[in-house]
């Protein structure tokens, strides 16, 4: 992409799962500059399928370090070769990977969650680090700079016996949820540790310093070490999310002298210095451009979001995935709390949701002709509350609540086996809404008088399903571009790092940004329908949950009921 006229901006880095991408923003906010490379279609020689390596096990999913850096040293000079005028660079950001694509045969089962992959630097790794020369690219001077050379990412799900461990060291499930903001859970990152230290125990002594994704891409534009930031820190099943330090008894139930290696934890829009001597010497950044803490994808995208204070976003896509911004968070068995990566007051919560476009265009095809116009006048032609008849659809195990299977209730709460074609579809619809808004409330959540809801994603294009969404949660709808929405919130997070030491906040440097477009506003009278029929969800749900409780396992799921394996049933 072509370098226009030089403008002072930010840059804001995205190493996700599958790219490396970097958007340049200026101080009106607009980008003018972006480019990524693709691991798969760029760095052949690396052999990765959607980014990642999947060994024989099925389970454990690795990503290479130095491709990684490779990646970057390509993006650099690419915007080099442009003409890309780094020196009006004032700060930058990044996030450590996210979800942008996937296979047919993956699709179902990769959500948008909060990476986890780990970076393992070997003894003497800081001393290369310290004394890059400008004469030759980043990967040819880190190759020998690593301990671990194919890092744990967030799609490994190989260390059921290591979160066993972890929760019965601190009390139980919900004990380690109401410390670290969440049960433990395979791919957070304590628990990639803790085997990378049991089965591999020579490489872990060899390891000076472990990062996250996110704070190993920071520590190669810093020359040195970057700490972890408390939001992406929360995602490890290791941060005391209302202290914001390492947990003592979780670290010693991973690995010993774990807190030396991981170094203490930093607000995530903290200054961490300034760009080595190496990119100053060998591309042209000013040497006093500051580089603030990388975070997670999901707190970059909240961001991006630009989400405030009583807002919840939702990405209505393969998956749906909400964000809250939550004051005070109740963490529970299910979703995560993490620390909000824009206020350090507050807290993010992410709930996720199997079932969401898959499932709808199922009874798109079933129920309205495989058309989406007829699917909307089946929304339009029912009336609000669906006449009392509620349903549950879940063709995969869920992750939140964990049922799977149909199931549907008339108006007195009797079992039916099959609902009229309009009525079915909306139930489908208020029923995935109704559940979105119980298990978001259950981690704290509360709709204020000011709450917007952000929705994106593919099912965000339908007015008729984004005025249920209104109804429902009794707020307006606003739709937003966020094709790039967690490399934009890394960018957002380097102006706002710029004001360190002002306590301006996050909402006043990112005003200036394109205002989301109002879709759809609650239909007078929709809270009083919906304040019943909530609870009556909320109560027929634990139904469903106690009749399959203890049942042997659906003929569609070979799994039993609480498995946290993420792949389809069918695999």
């Amino acid at each position: 992409m072509a370098a226009p006229a030089a403008r002072r901006c930010c840059l804001g880095w995205d190493f996700s799962t599958q790219q490396v991408k970097v958007v340049a923003v200026d101080a009106e906010l607009n980008v003018f500059y972006e480019d990524s490379v693709h691991f798969d279609r760029d760095l052949l020689e690396f052999g990765t399928q959607g980014g990642v390596h999947v060994h024989e096990d099925g389970l454990t999913v690795t990503s290479p370090v130095l491709m990684w850096v490779q990646a970057l040293d390509i993006i650099l000079e690419r915007m080099k070769s442009s003409g890309f005028d780094f020196s009006q660079v004032l700060a930058l950001s990044g996030a450590g990977q996210e979800v942008r694509a996937c296979s047919p045969r993956t699709r179902a089962w990769l959500l948008s969650h909060q990476q986890h992959g780990s970076v393992y630097w070997k003894a003497g790794a800081s001393q290369v680090l310290t004394s890059l020369s400008p004469d030759l690219p980043l990967h040819k001077q880190l190759q020998a700079c690593f301990s671990v050379r194919d890092s744990p990412v967030w799609m490994d799900a190989s260390t059921a016996a290591q979160c066993r461990r972890l929760e019965a060291a601190v009390g139980g499930a919900r004990a380690l949820s109401r410390l670290t903001g969440s049960r433990a859970y395979e791919r957070f990152t304590g628990n990639q540790i803790a085997k990378i230290y049991q089965q591999h125990p020579e490489a872990y002594s060899r390891s000076e310093r472990i990062s996250l994704v996110s704070s190993f891409a920071a520590s190669l534009f810093l020359g040195s070490y970057s700490p972890i930031d408390c939001s992406d820190g929360s995602g490890m099943n290791l941060l005391q999310i209302q202290d914001k330090v390492w947990s003592r008894v979780c670290l010693a139930a991973c690995a010993p002298r774990l807190e030396e290696k991981l170094g203490s934890p930093v607000q995530s829009c903290s200054v961490v210095g300034a760009v080595c001597p190496y990119y100053v010497q060998r591309y042209g950044f000013p040497p006093g451009c500051k580089v603030v803490a990388f975070t997670g994808d999901n707190p970059a995208s909240l961001a991006g979001m630009r989400l405030e204070e009583g807002d919840i976003a939702v990405s209505l896509g393969t998956s749906d995935t909400l964000f809250l911004w939550l004051q005070e968070p109740r963490p529970a068995l299910e979703g995560h709390i993490f620390c909000n990566p824009v206020d350090s007051q507050h807290y993010m919560a992410l709930l996720c949701f199997k079932n969401g476009s898959l499932m709808r265009e199922k009874i798109r095809d079933e129920s309205a002709s495989c058309s989406w116009s007829e699917f909307s006048e089946a929304l339009r032609s029912t009336e609000m509350g669906n006449g009392g008849n509620l349903g549950f659809y879940f063709d995969v195990m869920e992750i939140t609540p964990e049922i799977i299977g149909r199931h549907r209730f008339s108006a007195e709460n009797r079992k039916v086996p099959a609902f009229p074609r309009e009525v079915e579809v909306r139930a489908l619809i208020e029923g995935q809404f109704m559940a979105k808004r119980i298990h978001a409330e259950g981690l704290g959540y509360r709709v204020m008088p000011k709450t917007k809801i952000l929705a994106t994603g593919g099912a965000s294009h339908n007015r008729e399903i984004l005025q249920v969404l209104a109804d429902v949660f009794g707020a307006p709808v606003y739709v937003i571009d966020t094709a790039s929405s967690a490399c934009l919130g890394s960018a957002y997070r380097a102006f706002h790092g710029l004001t360190a030491g002002t306590d301006v906040p996050f909402s006043e440097v990112v005003k200036l940004a394109p205002p989301p477009r109002l879709a759809a506003a609650p239909t007078p009278g929709a809270s009083q329908v919906y304040g019943a029929l909530l609870a009556r969800y909320a109560s027929l749900e634990q139904r469903v949950l106690s009749e399959l409780r203890g049942a042997p396992a659906s003929p569609a799921c070979d799994r039993p009921l609480g498995s946290r394996d993420p792949r389809p049933c069918s695999e």
